[in-house]
């Protein structure tokens, strides 16, 4: 106990000599803290950063030697509680109490400073809302100004008579010459009520026509409904004129012999020499048809078979005995049900068509029994040899082509009738185009012709119906005759391109100038696969207009050193459907009508 009063002794003793005030306890130490804290912050103000820097380098220096001179006190043997040591112990105190004093200052100024950064770093925050508050409003008053400067008014989308036309054509009353021509919002006013008053009128006219137009399609009806009564008025005459015609020996055997022969043909096929006969000699005298094929075969088929239980039950048995003999391969089976199932009827129809050039088109036409459709098969014979153009009688006049899309999208390819495609599943048949050249074409004008109408749900019955083909057998005649027209000419045309010698009409000799210094090297045909590897066809081929139904054709005119090529495609439907040309020329480079305006406007 008296060492350690000692001590507090010591202490009181040293911070006296020091002159530090001994710090009072309870309420009087709270009150003399903060007046300390308010003087130094006060004196804060006063106070140089710099010499309190250099005070502090001091202080440190200080601090160190005397801490220094301690260690070597006590290395020297001098004891813990000597005059000397204490001395410096508490000029070290006093060093270590100015670097708190320093360091509160410090951060008393470290404070401060945040405090003024923050203060001004919200004026520059305040500042910037500020300034994108005023870019705000600019950017939307522009939008604003942009806005009413691209405003377009309904008015300028209706496409107005000219200014001349208005004061020719429209009244005073409308016009207003003395106001509208000094006043362009009047004008245009103006110009609106002339374009209404207009229109007004010619919705009148489109009324009076639709009114028109109903009066001539019941006129139209009327006369479709008499000429649909020609028929049973005309059989009823013929009828009646037998007598005459056996007084007269006019040769109506043949014709008795074909319509005996026409009893053992099917419904669909008797539907159509039924109505090509009655259209034949009402409307076409130039249409002749005939029956040919095995009519006892025929007449076999059409007899119902007797007996038909005991015979069931003896070709089962002989059945069973060839399986038990022989097992076929299961390709010789597919083979047998496929020819089964692509059977035609012993009897075919054949219409001549005689056409205004002494040519024929001659079409046969078969019916497939157990796909329940129609077939075709296309002859063209005329008074002059076609073998002078090789390549343009193959492609115009050939089988495959000459019918096809006689109507729209009607390739004659696949059969018509959806129920076969489960039948030739059956089978082993993919798909009815590798049979059409043995068997004929399945268009659907064909089946038309025939009567034949297929649903395109598989739940309905397909039925034969006469007034079907009576429908489609003079539009059907005529777009044959004039296919047959329109390819007979092309054919005259081609014959004369393949030996370079351009056919001119007298109607067109005009267009052309009187000395031609361009010749036509080469006209051939071509196919669909090398038309779409041409570099300058590709619009044609990415726009669909290029078919592989269609024909294509190459031609190439030269005028010394530049040289054009000419890739046609022409449509099955000419002249219905125009050509179409695609040109590249070689000259100077390469050009096609893409790139080259000259060359568009020949190919339009």
């Amino acid at each position: 106990m008296s060492s350690e009063i000692l001590k507090k002794r010591k202490s009181k003793v040293l911070r006296s000599e020091a002159g530090i005030p001994e710090m009072k306890r309870g309420r009087g130490e709270g009150e003399q803290q903060e007046a300390r804290t308010y003087s130094e912050e006060v004196e804060l103000d006063g106070r140089d950063p710099e010499q309190d820097f250099l005070q502090y380098k001091e202080s440190c220096e200080n601090l160190a030697k005397l801490l220094n001179d301690i260690q070597d006190l006590k290395a020297n043997g001098a004891k813990e509680g000597c005059a000397e040591v204490e001395q410096r112990r508490l000029q070290s105190c006093i060093h270590f109490m100015n670097l708190k004093k320093l360091n509160r200052l410090a951060h008393m100024r470290l404070k401060k400073s945040r405090d003024q950064t923050h203060e001004a770093k919200q004026k520059v925050d305040v500042l910037h809302l500020q300034l994108q508050n005023l870019l705000y409003e600019v950017m939307h008053l522009q939008k604003e100004i942009s806005k009413c400067l691209e405003f377009k008014s309904k008015h300028e989308e209706i496409d107005l008579v000219s200014e001349e036309e208005f004061y020719q054509g429209a009244p005073q009353e409308i016009s207003r010459p003395q106001l509208t021509k000094t006043d362009p919002h009047q004008l245009t006013l103006a110009r609106l009520d002339w374009e209404l008053e207009q229109r007004k009128r010619l919705a009148e006219k489109y009324k009076e026509s639709q009114a028109t137009k109903e009066k001539i399609q019941k006129s139209i009806e009327v006369k479709k409904e008499y000429l649909r009564s020609l028929q049973p008025g005309l059989h009823a005459i013929m009828q009646a004129s037998l007598p005459v015609q056996e007084y007269l020996s006019m040769p109506f055997e043949q014709t008795q012999k074909q319509t005996e022969i026409a009893r053992h043909l099917p419904p669909p096929l008797y539907v159509l020499f039924v109505q090509a006969n009655a259209y034949g000699q009402a409307c076409d005298k130039n249409l002749n048809v005939s029956i040919s094929g095995d009519v006892d075969e025929a007449k076999a088929l059409s007899k119902p078979p007797e007996d038909s239980q005991d015979d069931e039950s003896d070709s089962d048995a002989e059945e069973e005995q060839e399986k038990t003999r022989r097992r076929p391969t299961t390709g010789g089976q597919l083979d047998d049900k496929r020819r089964e199932m692509l059977k035609r009827h012993p009897l075919s129809l054949c219409l001549d068509l005689k056409c205004k050039d002494s040519s024929t088109l001659h079409l046969f036409f078969y019916y497939l029994m157990n796909l329940n459709i129609m077939t075709v098969k296309t002859k063209v014979s005329t008074s002059t040899d076609l073998n002078t153009a090789t390549s343009a009688d193959r492609n115009l006049l050939k089988s495959d082509t000459l019918l096809s899309c006689l109507y729209a999208n009607d390739q004659g390819r696949e059969t018509p009738n959806p129920a076969n495609r489960y039948q030739f599943d059956k089978v082993g048949i993919v798909s009815f185009a590798d049979y059409v050249e043995e068997l004929g074409h399945p268009y659907m004008w064909v089946q038309s012709l025939g009567g034949l109408h297929f649903p395109s749900d598989t739940s309905e019955v397909v039925h034969v119906g006469s007034s079907l083909s009576a429908s489609y057998m003079e539009s059907t005649m005529k777009l044959l005759r004039s296919r047959v027209q329109s390819r007979l000419a092309l054919h005259k045309q081609f014959a004369s391109l393949e030996h370079s010698i351009i056919p001119v009409s007298s109607e067109c000799q005009h267009l052309f100038p009187a000395k031609v210094i361009s010749c036509l090297a080469r006209w051939t045909t071509t196919t669909y696969q090398e038309y779409m590897e041409l570099a300058y066809t590709c619009h044609v081929t990415s726009a669909g207009l290029a078919k592989e139904t269609d024909l294509y054709f190459m031609g190439v005119i030269e005028r010394g050193t530049a040289r054009l090529q000419a890739a046609v495609v022409l449509s099955p439907r000419y002249p219905e459907i125009s050509p179409l040309f695609s040109l590249s020329l070689s000259w100077k480079g390469e050009r096609s009508g893409r790139t080259d305006d000259n060359l568009r406007a020949m190919e339009s």
